[in-house]
């Protein structure tokens, strides 16, 4: 058990100073890395109560306490500027943090007590006389987790829609990883507050220690948040800022005059889109984004993407991965590619990852890359 604490505590404290040096970081990469260092201080707090020191220094009792209140905001405010261009921090996101604030106001008199009156408190738990101010802890810790995973999750929901309006790549930038973790903690979370609830409300006795697989998992939660968060490159960093200019896709039953744009001057735009795919061939470009394709046409981005929607019916990603597959199925049926790697001819069309080049081929095929290949073969 030590050591899983030990790696837990380092790999947040090295993951923390790896997130807060990047390069081309955003304010949500700062988010992160600090995240990494609250969790790296709570941890080491638990730690140090599992190897009995808080009986040795009763002072340590309850200076992490609050802290689990913190895990929310910073969750919601990583999600919130992974999609806000507005870099900037504003006086309305301090008061995400206000529960922690109050909880440790209310902690001040609990500060004031003697180390002998901190010890006794610590060993009766919710049996002293802090208990309501215990379960009200409680109570808010587990509010905040859900409001805050619900709100993160439709945020990162808005998130993958801007990111397929804009750009025909999601390797690095996509915030998938992060919704499938909000699931299986919000899982783990509520098994584990369930467990508590049934030890601490009718006295059911465990065979295994709650509070410890916990933190076993915190520990899996900060390698797993780390390592994608350290991969993961915000759309709005200085570099992607001023590169793109991003728009949200209308509905395409939304009406033409609705934006000014004509059908006539879209029908233009769509016939040159498609003479400009099939001469050019800009989607051979990895990381192609409809700010750079609308620049090459010489047309807004807006105007191109509600073209893209309403004349193909489709976003911009699924435009631009359709062309992909279409040279993919070319290339691979040239005969002097007969021996060539198919992840080879797959970059060649434009692909920049095995698992992408996979999952879209398989979405407008049905098939994987060889099963088509083979059932198409002469």
């Amino acid at each position: 058990m030590n050591t899983i604490f030990t790696v837990g505590i380092f790999l947040s404290l090295f993951l923390a100073t790896l997130l807060l040096t990047k390069r081309n970081k955003s304010l949500s990469d700062n988010i992160l890395g600090a995240w990494m260092l609250v969790m790296a201080i709570h941890l080491s707090s638990y730690y140090l109560h599992y190897l009995g020191y808080w009986v040795k220094y009763p002072h340590l009792v309850g200076i992490a306490h609050p802290f689990p209140l913190l895990y929310g905001p910073l969750l919601y405010l990583y999600v919130v500027f992974s999609l806000r261009s507005d870099q900037r921090w504003r006086w309305k996101d301090w008061m995400h943090f206000l529960p922690f604030v109050v909880t440790y106001l209310f902690m001040i008199p609990f500060f004031s007590l003697s180390a002998e009156q901190k010890a006794l408190t610590d060993s009766q738990d919710f049996n002293s006389p802090y208990q309501l101010f215990f379960i009200i802890s409680l109570i808010a810790f587990i509010v905040s987790v859900l409001i805050y995973s619900v709100l993160s999750y439709r945020k990162i929901t808005k998130y993958q829609e801007l990111i397929d309006d804009n750009f025909a790549y999601k390797e690095e930038i996509s915030l998938g990883w992060l919704k499938s973790l909000i699931i299986g903690l919000g899982i783990i979370f509520f098994a584990g507050v369930i467990a508590f609830s049934l030890s601490e409300g009718i006295g059911l006795e465990f065979s295994f220690n709650a509070d410890l697989i916990s933190y076993v998992f915190m520990v899996i939660f900060i390698f797993t948040l780390g390592f994608f968060g350290i991969r993961q490159q915000g759309i709005f960093t200085e570099r992607n800022a001023l590169k793109h200019s991003l728009v949200e896709s209308k509905s395409k039953d939304d009406s033409y005059q609705k934006s000014g744009l004509k059908r006539t001057d879209a029908e233009k735009i769509h016939d040159k889109l498609l003479v400009l795919m099939k001469k050019e061939k800009p989607f051979l470009e990895p990381k192609l984004s409809l700010g750079e394709l609308a620049e090459k046409m010489d047309v807004t981005s807006n105007n191109l993407s509600q073209v893209i929607n309403q004349c193909e019916e489709k976003n911009f990603y699924d435009f631009v991965n359709s062309y992909r597959v279409k040279e993919f199925i070319a290339l691979a049926s040239a005969p002097e590619n007969e021996n060539m790697n198919l992840l080879g001819i797959a970059f060649d069309a434009g692909f920049n990852s095995k698992s992408s080049f996979n999952q879209v081929f398989k979405k407008y095929t049905g098939k994987t890359p060889r099963q088509y290949l083979a059932e198409n073969a002469e």
